[in-house]
């Protein structure tokens, strides 16, 4: 299919959703589709058999778009929309294929030019809001939900990538649309061998330390705040390595560090490419993701499960929908819990046991062929409903 793609975000960077949008693209490339991309003007290029990217003009001179909503996304997807209506335009397309907020011009393209529209839905709308603590105005709440209530109301087909998703397109109606498809596929990268992970263990950490892992941003949501203040909790033989900040955010995580007396536990590794993280998996003994807020499965818990190393997580729904106690150390979301878990996962041998249950379960269950055979199902699926349609 010739497939017009919508996607609101610096494309790429190694963040949430332009991962998903990575592993999309490069599947419908596998598949042999042919794909236009309109995106931000951030981000690096990547190259894909059958992609083109389309990059709408910096205006606004932006050097980098945060996580979340924010002001300056209502002028860059107003862009995107005329970029993508003068496409349409220009030539026939099989599909839109639409990320995020983008999914309303996309339905909207769709209605004008009689295209079936895909929408690709990583998180809600009106949940963002509060997420990100964007906005706590009631009536920008109502306007989003109502927004979110067309957009699934005038696509074919809707991606949802976790439980709680496809729980809220269920009840708005639109469940015998939405497929599930996780985001559990890792990037290409070096196969890093045991004599590579010794290497930077060694130059990270002093000798026969524990090694307690997080990997990713550093957003408030992420639960780092709680993550420092289980430090002092913790077997003071383990160090923990905190890999995925900005030089800057680093610094500031060191401060923090500092002030509540763990600095020297503490190893701060600035951001680094996704295919490097299967590095620093390696060389871990614990994977912890403290997450405080949100709905959505993180994407690095599926990474985590494949490793076989012991997961430590919140008990909250963001985990909950993929993790359960026989494959994961589950706590209570404060300090203390979490330093109980940890403590556990470290030095019980049951936790390694679950820890190997969850790598049996992920070889199984997330695996890249089941992966394609998702995508193919949705694209199937907005045709059909299209022509159902008609």
């Amino acid at each position: 299919m010739k497939i017009l793609m919508l996607a609101p975000e610096p494309f790429f960077q190694p963040r949430g959703t332009p991962i998903s949008v990575y592993f999309r693209l490069k599947t419908l490339s596998e598949l042999g589709h042919q794909t236009d991309l309109i995106t931000y003007p951030l981000g690096e290029d990547i190259n894909f058999s059958g992609l083109e990217i389309h990059r709408i003009p910096n205006l606004l001179r932006a050097k980098k778009i945060k996580i979340g909503p924010s002001w300056i996304k209502i002028p860059y997807d107003f862009l995107m929309f005329w970029k993508a209506f003068f496409k349409l335009a220009g030539g026939e397309r099989d599909l839109i294929f639409s990320h995020e907020e983008a999914a309303l011009p996309g339905a909207v393209l769709g209605k004008i030019w009689r295209v079936p529209h895909l929408y690709d839905m990583h998180s809600s709308l009106p949940q963002q809001l509060e997420n990100f603590d964007f906005s706590r105005s009631a009536l920008l709440k109502r306007i989003f939900l109502r927004i979110e209530q067309f957009i699934l109301k005038n696509s074919q087909a809707v991606i949802v990538i976790c439980q709680d998703l496809q729980e809220t397109v269920r009840k708005e109606g639109a469940g015998s649309k939405s497929v599930l498809i996780e985001n559990f596929l890792d990037f290409p990268g070096p196969d890093y061998s045991a004599r590579d992970i010794e290497a930077r263990r060694r130059e990270l950490v002093p000798g026969g330390k524990k090694v307690v892992l997080y990997a990713g941003n550093f957003e408030p949501y992420q639960g780092i705040s709680l993550l420092l203040k289980a430090v002092a909790g913790v077997d003071g033989r383990a160090v923990f390595l905190l890999v995925g900040g900005s030089s800057a955010e680093n610094k500031e995580m060191a401060k923090k560090a500092a002030a509540l007396g763990i600095g020297e536990r503490i190893i701060l590794v600035d951001r680094v490419p996704p295919s490097e993280v299967p590095l620093y998996i390696g060389l871990a003994d614990v994977l912890v993701s403290p997450r405080l807020s949100g709905t959505n499965t993180p994407l690095k818990i599926y990474s985590f499960l494949k490793s076989g190393k012991p997961v430590v997580a919140t008990r909250l729904w963001t985990h909950t929908q993929v993790l359960n106690d026989g494959i994961s150390v589950l706590v209570d979301p404060t300090a203390e819990g979490l330093a109980q878990g940890i403590s556990f996962a470290l030095f019980n041998e049951e936790a390694r046991r679950r820890a190997q249950a969850a790598k049996s379960l992920a070889e199984r269950e997330y695996t890249p062929s089941r992966y394609k055979e998702k995508i193919k199902n949705s694209l199937a699926m907005a045709r059909v409903n299209f022509d159902k349609g008609r």
